[in-house]
């Protein structure tokens, strides 16, 4: 992933920023003569994971806390929100992802802000915009900057983690139907998940997936089966059939990709 190249956006001093190397380590507050603030409360999308598709850009909110001087003005620097892998936090650092621009602070009292931010998350293309590979997909650390009027940064990092996904399809398919009591159904089907590279939907292999059936007149799912996806991410098994209902394939999910339940194919047994 490309360090987000448009650091102009949370502070006026372009030049002093592009100019800036810095490594900290992770779990500590560290100042380059920037702004005398910390952070705190950083949440990101909610809490929730982040999913990411295939072409669409995903933008999420994120809210925080910055704790600050009394006398140091609220509009002599801005803030934002960090995501970061590794152990160092900084300007070095090749796996860093900022939002566009600069969080929104609400002063509640003197020394206290209360602030929101916008980051967005686009998958790699030939569009200059695309900044996410398939490696970035999985566990990202938290962080959040503050960028000074005279150039200066403050860096934190150790606000929390979050998961960023490659997002998951699944397809099932039941036959024949109808099928006769007793006689043999067979159920199909596909895991994908989106390939931020290609933009494109591929299959996800050697994955574990239960075939889960419910029973016509009950809102229940009960798992028949765990089965592997191939090579290219397709299902097949066979049940014997017994009673009129739906079923479906279930995936619990990874640290790259979240989970994903197919919807209910209806069987009608005779």
């Amino acid at each position: 992933m490309r360090n987000r190249a448009t650091l102009a956006a949370v502070s006026a001093v372009t030049g002093a920023l592009a100019l800036t190397a810095l490594a900290v380590p992770a779990a500590q507050a560290a100042t380059t003569a920037g702004p005398a603030v910390t952070f705190s409360e950083l949440k990101v999308n909610s809490g929730k994971n982040i999913v990411v598709g295939t072409t669409t850009q995903v933008t999420v909110s994120a809210t925080y806390t910055v704790t600050k001087p009394a006398d140091l003005a609220a509009d002599s620097f801005q803030t934002g929100p960090v995501l970061y892998r590794g152990d160092t936090l900084g300007l070095d650092s090749d796996d860093l992802l900022l939002g566009d621009d600069p969080g929104t602070c609400t002063a509640s009292s003197s020394t206290v802000l209360k602030c929101t931010a916008k980051i967005q998350f686009r998958p790699d293309s030939t569009d200059e915009e695309g900044d996410l590979v398939n490696a970035e997909a999985g566990s990202w650390k938290l962080g959040a900057l503050a960028a000074g009027d005279n150039g200066g940064l403050t860096w934190q990092g150790g606000l929390g983690t979050t998961k960023l996904q490659r997002k998951s399809t699944l397809t099932v398919n039941a036959s024949p139907e109808p099928v006769k009591k007793g006689k043999t159904i067979t159920v199909t089907g596909k895991l994908s998940r989106a390939n931020w590279e290609t933009n494109k939907y591929a299959g996800y292999a050697s994955q574990y997936v239960k075939l889960q059936f419910r029973k016509a007149g009950t809102t229940t799912y009960t798992t028949v089966k765990t089965i592997k996806t191939s090579s290219t991410g397709t299902l097949s098994t066979t049940v014997t059939a017994s009673a009129d209902g739906y079923y479906r394939y279930s995936f619990a999910g990874t640290t790259t990709t979240p989970a994903v339940s197919a919807t209910g194919d209806y069987i009608d047994v005779q």
